[in-house]
């Protein structure tokens, strides 16, 4: 493909139905791909947040009232609005975030399917007739809004994910304040005028950029927010949760997805399923494998065809060219956390067999190629951390229980995946694994849109589910009960 230029974007808040950013402070947004300038946005303060939050409340009743068939109207022209602006969307976030252009059209389609699981569960939502002990009484039992939703967005699907919040809470009925990560406001900025071109009412949706530890935190501590929901680390979301104080939450944090191979597993399959669960968005995911559990049975075997794999199939490089499977990582602290993990594992006695250190000769130093790590052990902090880059790193196990153990032992439940050629096996051991969702001869990155997503409860991977209809039966609306007498 023709590499398209890069944008040039002046991201402004919008606040109540006006855009604005109120001769605020600036900040230039760089290209990880690059190294370009290739737009700004206003560093709001608490100032703005507290503004949008009271838009948020004012328009809620009013946003509330209207009709399921209302609100799918104007999901409808969301989805179009997308479609339309799908080639310029994937170049931004190719541009902003780093990922394969080919990826980022593929976030865009996953946007809009985020648009129709919420046409969908807003069109299924039920209400009940209970009996009732009194025959002139009629008890009913029906979803109604919550009120004001906070929705702060992580930088590696920064699309995708802004819907994946957005699209559920608006369909049931709520406002929304949205915040995106700073490094990637500019895509925000555009999601958000392409739902005022699709027709969401002034004050319904309010769009603030800055960063977390101000706006983020003057969101969420104020009592005019509903619901909470944040997409992005473990160690943010614990401030994230102090911060909401026993109000409704959707917290959706990190991961490691632990990768079992069993001493059955096709070790063809098994390589190309770790591969593929640890390139995506150059490993920068909440589910992708970042710790593989091999048996050592086949150990050594398994080492050598993912390192193969890895060669053939992990091309870093200009995220526009067709060539490309991984573009560079998206910031200089992902970046240097990679660099820290490796050399902990190196200095402890781990190998690297292929990657093993930034790759010189590109437009910035984020380019991290992927990463196979042999003879890893428990006292590694790539072991127990979630590095978000494109590392394997290959502990032996001995036992399928021990896998289990180490899984159970993990701060982390998020996903998991395990590879073996006998399904009955596999099957059980998905549902012993202490994680949210279980993936058997499947990468860890594999799920669909209408699936419940989200982390096992006591760890540290959040609490509730996104995606289909959980999050809008879940978290975005309440049951009510209203009792009437119908008298004699």
């Amino acid at each position: 493909m023709t590499k398209p230029a890069p944008p040039n974007i002046r991201a402004t808040a919008l606040i109540g139905g006006h855009w604005t950013d109120d001769g605020l402070e600036r900040r230039d947004t760089v290209s990880p791909v690059t190294g370009e300038i290739i737009g700004s946005f206003p560093l709001c303060t608490a100032a703005e947040a507290d503004r949008a939050l009271q838009a948020a409340r004012d328009a809620a009743r009013e946003w509330g009232a209207t009709t399921v068939f209302e609100r799918i109207d104007i999901f409808e022209r969301a989805k179009s609005v997308l479609h339309t602006k799908r080639d310029a969307l994937a170049t931004l976030i190719t541009y902003e975030q780093g990922k394969t252009y080919r990826e980022a059209r593929g976030e865009v389609d996953e946007a809009i399917a985020h648009f129709d699981e919420a046409i969908t569960g807003c069109r299924d939502l039920e209400g009940k007739i209970l009996p009732s002990a009194v025959p002139t009484c009629r008890n009913y039992v029906y979803r109604v809004p919550r009120g004001v939703v906070v929705a702060i967005q992580p930088w590696n699907y920064p699309l995708a994910m802004a819907v994946q919040h957005i699209a559920p809470a608006l369909a049931g009925g709520n406002t929304v304040v949205m915040l995106p990560a700073p490094t990637t406001s500019l895509v925000g900025f555009q999601l958000a005028d392409c739902l005022v071109e699709a027709g969401v009412p002034d004050g319904v949706l309010n769009f603030v950029c800055g960063e977390g530890a101000v706006v983020g935190d003057a969101l969420t501590r104020d009592e005019r927010a509903d619901i909470v929901v944040f997409t992005g680390s473990t160690a943010t979301g614990k401030l994230v949760a102090a911060n909401a104080r026993n109000r409704a939450e959707l917290l959706e944090l990190g991961g490691n997805g632990p990768t079992v191979v069993l001493d059955d597993a096709d070790l063809d399959k098994a390589a190309a399923g770790v591969v593929m669960g640890s390139i995506v968005n150059a490993g920068q995911a909440c589910t992708a494998a970042e710790l593989i559990l091999v048996h050592e049975a086949v150990y050594d075997a398994f080492a050598e065809r993912l390192s193969q794999e890895v060669a053939d199939t992990a091309v870093l490089g200009d995220p526009f060219d067709r060539a490309t499977t991984m573009g560079p990582l998206q910031n200089e602290a992902t970046a240097a956390k990679v660099d820290a993990h490796i050399e902990d594992a190196v200095a402890k006695g781990a190998t690297v067999t292929v990657g093993g250190a930034r790759s010189p000769g590109y437009p910035t130093k984020l380019y991290w190629p992927a990463t196979v790590l042999t003879g890893v052990t428990g006292d590694m902090v790539i072991s127990h951390q979630e590095t978000f880059g494109p590392v394997m790193p290959l502990r032996k196990i001995t036992s399928e229980a021990e896998a289990i153990q180490l899984i159970d032992e993990s701060q982390y439940g998020l996903a998991s995946a395990v590879f073996t050629r006998d399904v009955g096996r596999g099957l059980r051991f998905a549902e012993r694994v202490s994680t949210g969702m279980a993936n058997v001869n499947l990468p860890t990155v594999w799920s669909e849109y209408h699936l419940p997503f989200g982390g096992c409860s006591g760890k540290g991977s959040g609490t509730g589910r996104v995606q289909g209809r959980y999050a809008l039966t879940d978290t975005f609306t309440e049951l009510k009960t209203i009792i009437v007498d119908l008298g004699e």
